[in-house]
């Protein structure tokens, strides 16, 4: 076995026994609309998530059929927007995204800004990527809704469970072993 083999698979050991996250992080979806899509911002988007320290446990580019935003957009159906917001939606592929950290879904929010993008916060995706309700992206809404949307866009086997090195820079020993006991 040559030395850098060897290092290689003590590190990825010590990695795993020290960081510990199996099954313990919060998953949400990040949805980049047509109009982040045509603009070319998906990279833009990815680059946030990444940079905030989230982990992209699933990524896809997708159309979104009627039954699909019937479903997705169940709370909006009966509005008379709907209508508008459903060919919107199939205007071109989207981006779904989920995303896994420490409180993941408030975390999106944030990143995200508000729905209105023309009253959204300078730094957030909406306040410097769009300016109304054309927002560049969807995000789940609260944890039950992301436990919903991550089965609704992603399959089991679309999911993936790694080790992100990088945690051991994003999250303090405390807020590691915190985790660990929920």
């Amino acid at each position: 076995m040559t030395s850098f083999s060897f290092y290689s698979i003590l590190f990825s050991t010590l990695i795993r026994t020290y960081m510990k996250f199996d099954d313990i992080h919060e998953k949400t979806v990040l949805i980049v609309k047509p109009d982040g899509v045509q603009r070319g911002l998906i990279g833009e988007v990815l680059k946030r998530l990444e940079m905030k320290g989230l982990k992209i446990v699933g990524l896809k580019m997708t159309t979104l059929n009627t039954a699909k935003l019937r479903e997705h957009y169940a709370h909006h159906v009966e509005k008379p927007f709907y209508s508008g917001l459903e060919k919107f939606m199939q205007l071109s592929p989207v981006a779904v995204i989920c995303v896994e950290g420490r409180d993941a879904v408030a975390a999106v929010r944030l990143i995200a800004g508000v729905t209105n993008a023309g009253k959204a916060d300078g730094g957030t995706i909406r306040g410097d990527l769009a300016m109304g309700m054309c927002n560049v992206v969807h995000c789940s809404d609260s944890v039950k809704t992301a436990q919903a949307e991550v089965k609704r866009f992603f399959g089991k086997d679309e999911i993936f469970d790694y080790d992100k090195t990088e945690y051991l820079h994003v999250y303090m020993e405390e807020e590691r072993n915190e985790e660990m006991k929920k």
